[in-house]
């Protein structure tokens, strides 16, 4: 895991070299007819990304989103108007079955359908009128990462081709921001050795980074084995903050820009509580630095739009890290495998 998280530069910069002038082909096609809805199928991981593209397409293109409840078709059988709709499917393995059947059954009503994948030969590349790969390589580990923020850089990709305010420039330095916060390993490995005792936790995020809350939380989850609910800093307040008393580990998401007020009063509160708090940010975020039991923070000042990818690798390397302390095997959860098949 940790091996593969280290990769993800690489992964990152082969992705948006290899996929750019498929995006560029695939944004004159919906110059065109611009789609009325998009819709975003996945499981798992995957699933945390669409919630990543949800919120970065309604902020940077005002085309509205919808998140597939798969059941809707392998359960129920429903029949759904896709006319003028967008249907991504996203799928690390593109093996996964319900996303699948989304796809195909969105394609027969007549809606675009893209697929997103690592996997060039897989069932979803095959069901998809698009494809877009992510080079990550062959991912080992149970626990994805690479595949993760490859689905994010090829998300923002997707807005770029429906005329969302997404530069192609300001992409090509992701690579260089993830290497960025590679660098943050030793500090994040000392910082997981005071949790190894951990059976519960919170992560808290909001907007563009309410994604990453999930996906940290399900990373902890699966690797560590320990109960992480994850909120968006509104939610949080709205009931789930009652369960905190003092020294509960609470990890925040704390960009500076849009959602930073939200983030600040969630603080707040945790402060006045007593409760422990990990704040993820960067260096433009300088109130950040001082609300937090401890912080993990990027050397550099980087924008809201932007934070999703450099932000949730510390997430991922303290997750492996918090792993090794407890002697577990990250690359190999029990009672789950790489691919998991679902109706």
């Amino acid at each position: 895991m940790l091996e593969e998280i280290r990769q993800q530069p690489d992964a990152l910069e082969r992705t948006l070299a290899s996929q750019l002038r498929r995006i560029e082909r695939f944004k004159q096609r919906v110059a065109k007819q611009r789609p009325r809805l998009i819709v975003l199928a996945a499981r798992g991981t995957s699933d945390n990304a669409a919630q990543f593209g949800r919120y970065l397409l309604e902020v940077t293109t005002g085309i509205p989103v919808s998140l597939a409840a798969p059941a809707i078709y392998t359960l129920y059988n429903a029949r759904v108007d896709f006319r003028d709709a967008l249907v991504v499917a996203i799928s690390q393995s593109g093996e996964s079955t319900d996303t699948n059947l989304v796809l195909e059954r969105a394609r027969e009503q007549g809606a675009l359908t893209i697929g997103i994948t690592n996997e060039p030969s897989s069932t979803l590349a095959g069901l998809a009128e698009h494809v877009f790969l992510v080079r990550a390589g062959h991912e080992r580990s149970v626990a994805a990462t690479k595949t993760y923020t490859g689905q994010v850089l090829l998300l923002y990709l997707l807005a770029y081709a429906l005329g969302g305010r997404i530069r192609v420039d300001d992409l090509k330095r992701l690579p260089e921001r993830a290497q960025m916060a590679l660098a943050l390993e030793p500090d994040i490995a000392e910082v997981s050795e005071r949790y190894r005792f951990m059976d519960h936790a919170v992560v808290v995020g909001r907007g563009l980074n309410y994604s990453n809350a999930f996906e940290f939380a399900l990373k902890m989850m699966e690797t560590c084995y320990v109960v992480a609910e994850r909120f968006s800093s509104a939610d949080f307040l709205h009931g789930p903050i009652a369960m905190v008393e003092p020294d509960f580990p609470v990890f925040i998401f704390a960009p500076s820009g849009a959602t930073w007020s939200s983030i600040q009063e969630t603080l707040d509160k945790l402060q006045q509580l007593k409760a422990e708090t990990v704040v993820i940010t960067d260096s433009s975020n300088a109130e950040a630095a001082t609300q937090g039991t401890r912080l993990i923070r990027l050397p550099r000042k980087l924008p809201e739009l932007y934070t999703p990818i450099p932000y949730i690798i510390p997430a991922q390397m303290f997750a492996a890290c918090l792993a090794d302390e407890k002697g577990l095997n990250p690359d190999k959860p029990r009672t789950i495998t790489k691919v998991t098949l679902t109706m």
